[in-house]
């Protein structure tokens, strides 16, 4: 059996040409070695098989080259360069500081840093995973990072920096490794797959690319797997099998039922999703991204943002053409939602399917709902006018209050005393306007059963009909009555209606009692309330005064207003002038006092 050595490690970078990714740290060193412009401390940060320690023995390597090219990059060819390749260099030094992390380790390489170099300039000390170290042990290396014989470098490197000691942070040169990019994998991983007489189709490179997250060591890894998996055949549709990665295939449907409004056939594939093992906050989240990269092909200046094969780029495209932006936003926002609530919620199936039937919803047509009328405010109000829901309309005394019609002019509120505020509500007429006298022809409603469906107004509207056993519609009193009442009347029938509240309303009651209805023009009378939650009761209550008001004093017209008023008058302080004469006025010899003494007001 030959001895195998995975990709990760067959293929490891010995170049800085051959690292892929990384290209301005690599010329930045390469730069540095031309221009002997060495640090005598190194800080190689950054995610999991981005390059780190690759570039730190490349880095190494090329320092002690006795014959370097012209381009930065070490011969291969000399003594330092055969030593290093063989690894039986003297000069290079690694340490794993997650199993060598104590003062007394430390102690060891330093003792080492002491011994200058055999063949070459400098001994070079990697020190891998250097946040390991204990603090102990960073304090012991302090002094011998920060003044290293002049044969010495060192080059740590971790992906966690901020673990890292700030002392040891100010003494280094700190290069951040990034991610490497889907389309620098795929090409890398094309490029591994010929090496190894593998034929891969780009579209599952891209997965495969996706999957490790920016770690070239990891996508390696996976294209070893994929390989003896499919025998050198690699196919998009081996992949997601090997790797248990959602398809693409499951996102377009789920996307057509939920276009389609296909509540059930969202929920089916959802299901078929789940049979397959998959997790459901995966499923979520790549739901999420799926509307997230449709969002993103709807633009050709964001296109670039989405890094798939060109096959499933061209259908992604085709699919976004059929979403509005305003749909993708909401999609993306209740996707997101759902994401945030799964590790708390108890039935995670069941948020999953409502989450599905939201977005469902989302290309349905929205019934307008009726618009419940309401309390204008008069004009020149400092607060907003508070909201009446729609009344009940009485028989015979007809409909107390109607939405405001067109040319009506409400009442204006009293005027502001000095230092206080007025807050109006007002409850507008039943009609163009406030009738000074009965109408000439009582108006006729037309009777009619309310069908399924009808509204809340219809409905209410129905109330002054009456059906016959036969089903017969017969045309309840409708007439109108416009009698005069003065403002005794109203008080009376005010008082009465507070009288016939029970023991629920005690609120309402005390309200009336102590605010009293002041009557005005055209059968428009006043209360004045002293808080908003008074003004609120009363406007709760609004529709069943009224109706008993106009029943009692037999007028159909009369409107009734609200008014909130804040006094907030100031008092000024009594003066020793004030004080005094009223003093004098209570005890009459202290004007007798004064004027013997000859006493002065200040």
């Amino acid at each position: 059996m030959d001895n195998y050595i995975v990709s990760a490690r067959k293929y490891r970078p010995s170049t800085f040409r051959s690292v892929v990714g990384q290209r301005s740290l690599t010329t930045t060193l390469k730069n540095a070695i031309q221009n002997n412009k060495l640090a005598h401390a190194y800080l190689f940060c950054g995610p999991r098989g981005v390059g780190k320690t690759s570039c730190a023995r490349i880095f190494a390597k090329t320092i002690n080259c006795l014959t370097p090219t012209a381009d930065g990059e070490a011969c291969n060819g000399c003594e330092s360069c055969n030593a290093f390749n063989e690894q039986r260099s003297y000069n290079i030094h690694e340490l794993d500081a997650a199993s060598n992390n104590s003062v007394d380790d430390i102690r060891s390489l330093i003792e080492q840093v002491r011994i200058p170099p055999a063949i070459g300039k400098y001994k070079v000390f990697i020190i891998d995973e250097v946040h390991m170290l204990s603090p102990a042990a960073f304090n012991a290396f302090l002094k011998t990072l920060e003044e290293p014989p002049h044969h010495a470098l060192f080059i740590l490197a971790t992906t966690e920096k901020h673990k890292v000691l700030p002392t040891i942070l100010s003494r280094c040169q700190i290069y951040d490794f990034s991610r490497i990019s889907i389309a620098d994998m795929v090409e890398h991983l094309q490029y591994v797959a010929t090496s190894e007489g593998a034929t891969a189709e780009p579209e599952a490179l891209n997965v495969i690319a996706q999957k490790a997250d920016g770690g070239m060591r990891d996508a390696l890894s996976i294209l070893d797997q994929v390989v003896s998996f499919t025998n050198g055949t690699i196919t998009y549709q081996a992949v997601i099998d090997n790797l248990n990665v959602l398809d693409y295939e499951y996102y377009f449907r789920l996307t057509e039922a939920i276009l389609g409004g296909n509540v059930r056939s969202a929920i089916i594939i959802l299901n078929e999703i789940l049979s397959k093992g998959f997790d459901g906050q995966n499923i979520i989240t790549g739901l999420a991204s799926h509307f997230r990269d449709l969002l993103v092909c709807k633009d050709e200046s964001t296109l670039v943002l989405f890094e798939v094969g060109a096959s499933i780029k061209e259908r992604y495209r085709t699919m976004a053409q059929q979403c509005t932006d305003p749909f993708l936003y909401k999609a993306i926002e209740l996707a997101n939602s759902c994401d945030l609530n799964y590790r708390v919620s108890r039935n995670k199936r069941l948020l999953l399917e409502l989450t599905l039937i939201q977005l469902c919803q989302l290309t349905q047509p929205v019934e307008a709902a009726a618009k419940s009328p309401t309390i204008d405010p008069i004009q020149g109000n400092q607060q907003g006018a508070q909201q009446v829901p729609p009344p009940t309309p009485p028989a015979p005394v007809g409909n107390p209050v109607q939405q405001p019609q067109a040319g009506y002019q409400p009442q204006q509120a009293a005027a502001i005393p000095p230092g206080g505020r007025t807050i109006t509500t007002q409850v507008p007429p039943s009609a163009d306007r406030i009738p000074e006298g009965p109408p000439a022809t009582p108006p006729k409603k037309v009777a009619r059963i309310p069908r399924i469906g009808a509204s809340l107004k219809e409905i209410l509207s129905t109330k002054d009909e009456q059906v016959t056993g036969d089903g017969q519609q017969q045309a309840g009193p409708q007439q109108q009555m416009a009698n005069p009442f003065a403002q005794d009347d109203l008080i009376r029938e005010w008082n009465t209606f507070a009288g016939t509240l029970d023991k629920d309303m005690t609120y309402l009651k005390n309200i009336m009692i102590n605010c009293k209805p002041v009557l005005k023009e055209n059968h428009l009378f006043e209360i004045s309330v002293y808080n908003p939650e008074q003004q609120d009761e009363l406007g709760k209550h609004c529709i069943r005064m009224l109706t008993f008001l106009r029943t009692r004093l037999q007028n159909s017209f009369i409107q009734m207003r609200v008014r909130m008023t804040e006094r907030d008058e100031k008092k000024l302080a009594v003066t020793a002038t004030e004080k005094y004469s009223h003093l004098a006025n209570v005890n009459p010899l202290l004007n007798k006092l004064k004027d013997e003494f000859n006493l002065m007001l200040d």
